[in-house]
């Protein structure tokens, strides 16, 4: 997968279209990532005890960010914060570089 945890991406397609959030999450099987602050989810969550002192945990509702496919975000250009497509190009010492197609600049 060509986007990795802490880039900077844009929603391109969905309900949070035109927003801007970091990676916090790959999951390159599923072929999704998980952005901060997007595509909230709420679960409800049963109180339950916690550990061997018997206090309870919270419960109630809590919020996470969900998944996205990776085909309905874009990676941002480091120069110009728009969205871009990314590029791999091989370095003097034969490593594996992404670089923007928008910019040419590296992402690594």
């Amino acid at each position: 997968m060509k986007i990795r945890r802490e880039d900077q991406v844009m929603v391109i397609s969905g309900k949070d279209r035109g927003k801007i959030g970091k990676v916090t999450r790959v999951d390159p099987k599923k072929q999704r990532v998980y952005v901060e602050g997007l595509n909230m989810i709420k679960r409800h969550e049963r109180p339950r005890q916690a550990g061997p002192q018997g206090a309870a945990s919270g419960g109630g509702v809590i919020e996470s960010a969900g998944p996205i496919h990776i085909s309905n975000v874009a990676l941002l250009d480091p120069k110009d914060h728009k969205p871009t497509r990314v590029g791999i190009e091989r370095g003097e010492d034969g490593r594996r570089l992404r670089i923007a197609r928008r910019s040419k600049s590296r992402l690594d």
